[in-house]
């Protein structure tokens, strides 16, 4: 198949970048990667590397970056990619982390209630946005108790999507009984009709959007450049409280109900938890690798909103079966991004045995983290955003330098930013986190 111009204008880019990576480096693209994966896993794997690591990246900072708006992460995949390219070459961190990217216009299709991209619902320069309401009602937990299927069918997905809503004129599916021809008549109707056309063009849009992607990647990799490893977790069972208020309850619903019908929600938990299990994926071993797998409580649970008391009651016990599903499923290392302070939770995965979590950590204390998991957990983080957003240069090498001295000690430490909302952070703070690595972070 011949190339298109636009393939061929990448290419061209992509040998410029090569040979600029060449000169500045003297090193190829290949040995580059080597070693700076080896660098990323060998600190990953609580092995002293040659010196710590530091992963950046982000698609709302390399469209910063460049000048480009922010709507191009959902609608302009050959100019975010070249984008995020250009600021990694020229910034040279060791490992990109997680890419925010999606087919706006598929998006713009399904038209959520929830979930808000640039470009779409909100301006072209403003960060996607979670509009939490919700979407289950208080009165609704036996509904959901008694058949979720049908209950996210009918009820959650035409609240959280307008374009979903004639879902909710459909009678219980297991009316239908053994009778398929139940179904076939249903779907009969001018709104289901409307419904299944715009499923297909999204559909369309997304495999669209896919092939614009491609191998992301790969192609960071011929660049010089390696995942986070963080980022590449196969699979396991997520435990459910964030998931469950993020998307059913919403976190106000959650909280009321842990005080006005506590039986209620934990059986709800556990029904989640259920079904996350029984679908969960087993890891996957290649070529003697560790099998990196996840189940961290991302958010919902941290510090600031649970005591010990209520962390115990409503969090743990679930979250502590699903790590142990996990492991069960053959997963060596458990990634959890820990958002918010964790400070009081980190003896509670002292229960596990060493070396068996990797945990980037967004507010907890750093220092008491190296303490109590040091010889136990790799760790990564937490260069604050609103430090390369608002601070200066000195500022962020100092901050840097006291992580690398403390956190960095006997390894097992990885250095990036405390979250990824990278999108107004200043180039020359930027490159003061990844340049204090060479200061300060060799063995």
């Amino acid at each position: 198949m011949a190339k298109s111009e636009s393939d061929k204008e990448m290419q061209a880019f992509e040998q410029e970048l090569k040979d600029e990576i060449q000169k500045k480096h003297g090193k190829s693209v290949e040995e580059l990667y080597h070693e700076r994966h080896k660098r990323l896993y060998d600190a990953f794997s609580l092995k002293v590397p040659d010196r710590v690591p530091v992963v950046f990246g982000g698609t709302y900072a390399a469209c910063k970056y460049v000048g480009i708006p922010f709507s191009s992460v959902y609608y302009d995949a050959p100019a975010w990619k070249k984008a995020f390219k250009r600021m990694m070459v020229d910034f040279a961190p060791d490992g990109y982390g997680t890419i925010t990217s999606g087919p706006g216009t598929a998006l713009d299709i399904l038209d959520s209630n929830s979930n808000w991209h640039p470009g779409g619902k909100l301006p072209p320069d403003v960060p996607h946005q979670v509009y939490e309401q919700e979407f289950m009602k208080a009165d609704e937990y036996d509904k959901f108790l008694f058949d979720p299927s049908d209950y996210i069918f009918r009820y959650w997905l035409p609240r959280v999507y307008n374009s979903m809503k004639p879902l909710a004129n459909l009678p219980p599916l297991m009316d239908m009984g053994q009778n398929p021809m139940f179904l076939t008549a249903l779907f009969d109707s001018p709104e289901l009709k409307q419904l299944a056309a715009a499923l297909k063009k999204a559909a369309d849009e997304q495999k669209k959007w896919n092939e614009a992607v491609g191998d992301f990647n790969a192609e960071m990799a011929a660049v010089g450049f390696p995942v986070d490893p963080f980022w590449q977790r196969q699979g396991g069972v997520q435990p459910p409280f964030s998931g469950f208020s993020n998307s059913f309850r919403g976190f106000r619903g959650c909280v009321m109900d842990m005080f006005r019908q506590p039986d209620k929600l934990k059986a709800a938990l556990e029904k989640f938890l259920e079904l996350r299990i029984s679908r969960a994926i087993p890891a996957v071993h290649e070529d003697g690798k560790l099998a990196l797998g996840g189940s961290g409580e991302a958010h919902r649970v941290s510090d600031e909103f649970f005591s010990n008391k209520q962390f115990e009651e409503f969090v743990w016990p679930n979250w502590k079966r699903a790590i142990q599903k996990t492991f069960d499923l053959g997963y060596d290392i458990i990634g959890m991004l820990l958002e918010g302070r964790r400070d009081n939770q980190l003896e509670y995965l002292t229960e596990f045995p060493k070396g068996k979590f990797f945990l980037k950590l967004q507010d907890t204390d750093m220092f008491l983290a190296k303490k109590i998991l040091g010889n136990r957990a790799c760790l990564t983080g937490n260069v604050p955003i609103s430090l390369l957003t608002a601070g200066s240069p000195s500022e962020v090498e100092e901050y840097c330098k006291k992580l690398i001295q403390v956190c960095g000690k006997d390894g097992g430490f990885i250095l990036t930013t405390s979250t990824t909302g990278y999108g107004e952070t200043k180039p020359e703070n930027v490159k003061a986190m990844i340049d204090s690595v060479e200061k300060y972070g060799r063995y």
